[in-house]
């Protein structure tokens, strides 16, 4: 046991100490700091702090309508940052004028003999499409408050006939989640399953990665003499998921610490997700256990795989079937949050590669009974330890093995090579 807790540590030290953990915790620090503070970020490049918001000059011109007075009064409820005036020059002086940058946008407003606005909106770019939403919804009012007035319609009348339809949605079986759950579970999910998705694929490979590096020292030689296969691949295992997590846990106090001092609103946008109530909680319970199944799964493949290259350069070959597994997990979770019930979703649920994704995206998404998710839990433990069982002989028969090759076939000359020792 002592031996183990070594390698452990080793595994463990290693990676704190190097300088890529270091790089992309900073780094990722830094990205965590930033996105929970862009819009402070943002706003110090506006003008006078983003204390005032900048006018979007727009000119309206028309020959016959009396439009321009009513569309700046709409924008003045709508949104005051863009400024209507309307123009006296003709349109060809008025196209000139923008050009040479005198104004923002050119509004050419025609009405039809039926009433219809027709509007042809000129600016320098497209980008600034926000505004000119804002100009078609404003006329769109206009519009309809020109037809009330032709038809003799009252200010109620009309507001009953642009009234939107009222229509909810809910379920008849009583532990189904309402649209509001549903909608903060799909931003919640999607969340982790990213975290999770990207965690075991980057600490899959830095396992292989430590297993192939001191295989091509020759250190290995010496370990398999020593300490049991089974103790070695867990130890680096286990060493290098305490690197995730410590890595994991780092980014989660900076992040909460930089939400809770942004100084920014925490109600609303992508806040509204992470409202922390029951469901949320239960939530991210599932997350973290599917996360530690994950990634013992994947590590445990990613070792015994990684024992039969002799080169750092022949990983990727070797570790194709892994990455395809987590990759095609992760895109049946992404497919279940928009239909989490589908039969084939159910089913890979329980496939061990796709239960730490599939079945934490049904979780999260449905009142599911407590025993689905503890079947795939329980496959999906079973499956860790035979791979573990497994892949000890594979990696003490691996470890052993140089040259070149580095194909899949391996796996049965690294059985018997086990079996020799």
């Amino acid at each position: 046991m002592n031996r183990f807790g070594l390698i452990l540590a080793k595994s463990y030290m290693n990676k704190i100490k190097s300088r890529s953990f270091i790089i992309t915790t900073i780094i990722f620090t830094l990205v965590i700091i930033g996105a929970t503070n862009f819009q402070s970020i943002t706003s110090l490049f506006d003008g006078n702090g983003g204390d005032s918001e900048e006018q979007w000059q727009v000119v309206v011109y028309e020959e016959e309508t009396d439009i321009a007075g009513n569309l700046s009064a709409q924008m003045g409820i709508l949104n005051p940052s863009i400024d209507i005036t309307s123009g006296e020059e003709g349109l060809d002086e008025l196209e000139a004028q923008l050009e040479e940058g005198e104004f923002d946008a050119l509004l050419t407003v025609n009405t039809t003999e039926v009433g219809r606005i027709q509007a042809d909106y000129l600016s320098a770019s497209l980008t600034a499409n926000s505004y000119s939403g804002d100009l078609q919804a404003a006329l769109q009012t206009i519009q309809s408050n020109m037809a009330a007035n032709r038809l003799s319609l009252s200010a109620d009348e009309l507001a009953t006939l642009n009234m939107p339809v009222s229509f909810s949605q809910s379920a008849y079986v009583e532990s189904a989640k309402s649209a509001e759950e549903l909608d903060q579970a799909r931003g919640l999910v999607y969340v982790l399953i990213f975290v999770i998705y990207m965690s075991v694929l980057i600490y899959s490979m830095m396992i292989a990665t430590e297993v192939a590096t001191e295989k091509s020292s020759r250190v290995m030689e010496i370990l398999i003499s020593s300490v049991p296969p089974i103790q070695q691949i867990f130890a680096k295992i286990l060493g290098i998921g305490l690197v995730g997590l410590t890595q994991i846990l780092i980014w989660a106090i900076v992040g909460t610490l930089s939400v809770n001092l942004s100084g920014d609103s925490l109600e609303g946008g992508i806040y509204s997700l992470f409202d922390f109530s029951a469901g949320s909680i239960s939530t991210i319970i599932y997350g973290i256990v599917f996360f530690i199944l994950g990634y013992f799964l994947y590590a445990t493949l990613a070792a015994f795989l990684g024992s039969l290259v002799s080169r750092t350069e022949d990983l990727q070959q070797v570790l194709m079937p892994v990455n395809i597994l987590i990759v095609g997990g992760a895109l049946l979770a992404f497919y279940g949050l928009a239909s989490p019930e589908a039969g084939f979703i159910t089913v890979t649920s329980y496939i061990p590669f796709f239960t730490p994704l599939v079945m934490f995206t049904r979780v999260g998404m449905l009142n599911i009974p407590f025993w689905e998710p503890a079947i795939a839990i329980l496959l999906t433990l079973l499956t860790i330890l035979v791979l573990g069982w497994f892949g000890a002989k594979v990696y003490r028969g691996g470890v052993l093995m140089y040259g070149n090759s580095s194909s899949l076939k391996d796996i049965k000359q690294a059985v018997k090579l086990s079996k020799k020792e």
